[in-house]
């Protein structure tokens, strides 16, 4: 019996469309494991059901295969050359970018007082506005500057009173110290320049004593 063309569409019996799907399914998988065996390939292969449900198959692990598989669309788009489309596109950013800065650069010079000769008097005001907009700005923040620099000099303030007073009371300590030691010293040395030996003398009270011829 000769078996009729598939007609590449989808099967309207839900039946059908599963037996299919199954039989598909395990040849794709069969298919899969003899490359990978015959020619030595690494396949990797997956297939979701109309459920939802997972089937796959690797020939090695599955995370590095697809691991390698990004590395190599990354490496392929970054080598793509830049393609007529993208060239022109570059070329009117780069454009516009330049007008941007030229456009900048008059607004820095006019800022400054320069090349104002042919404003008007809107254009003046709104130069005005600017500079005294950036003028309160910058009052702003040095306000704030002179305030922390005020705080952290408080800081540095009680830091040394406080090493100060560690310093004060060690010093006296020490001090007292020093005067304790001389005064002991002091004391044995008296003690040592007066000695307490008593000395013995003999008084006579009479005429000497003649001797006789």
């Amino acid at each position: 019996m000769v078996r009729g063309k598939t007609q590449m569409k989808r099967i309207e019996n839900a039946t059908s469309r599963q037996v299919t799907f199954s039989k598909r399914r395990n040849g794709l998988l069969k298919k899969a494991f003899e490359l990978s065996v015959l020619c030595d390939a690494e396949v990797s292969l997956i297939i979701f059901s109309p459920k939802g449900k997972l089937y796959e198959f690797a020939s090695s692990n599955m995370q590095d295969t697809i691991e390698r598989y990004l590395r190599h669309t990354k490496d392929r788009v970054s080598s793509k050359p830049v393609s007529e489309e993208n060239m022109q596109h570059l070329k009117y950013e780069a454009a516009n970018m330049m007008k941007k800065i030229e456009q900048l650069e008059a607004s820095k010079r006019k800022l400054l007082g320069e090349g104002i000769g042919s404003c008007s008097i809107e254009e003046l005001q709104q130069i005005e506005q600017q500079l005294e907009k950036s003028v309160k700005c910058i009052r702003a923040r040095k306000t704030q500057v002179f305030k922390e620099q005020i705080e952290q000099l408080k800081q540095k303030e009680k830091a040394l009173a406080a090493e100060n007073e560690k310093l004060s009371q060690k010093w006296g300590s020490h001090e007292n110290e020093v005067w304790s030691n001389k005064n002991q010293e002091s004391g044995r040395g008296d003690e040592e320049s007066s000695p307490s030996s008593e000395v013995e003398t003999q008084l006579f009270i009479g005429l000497p004593c003649s001797s006789r011829k």
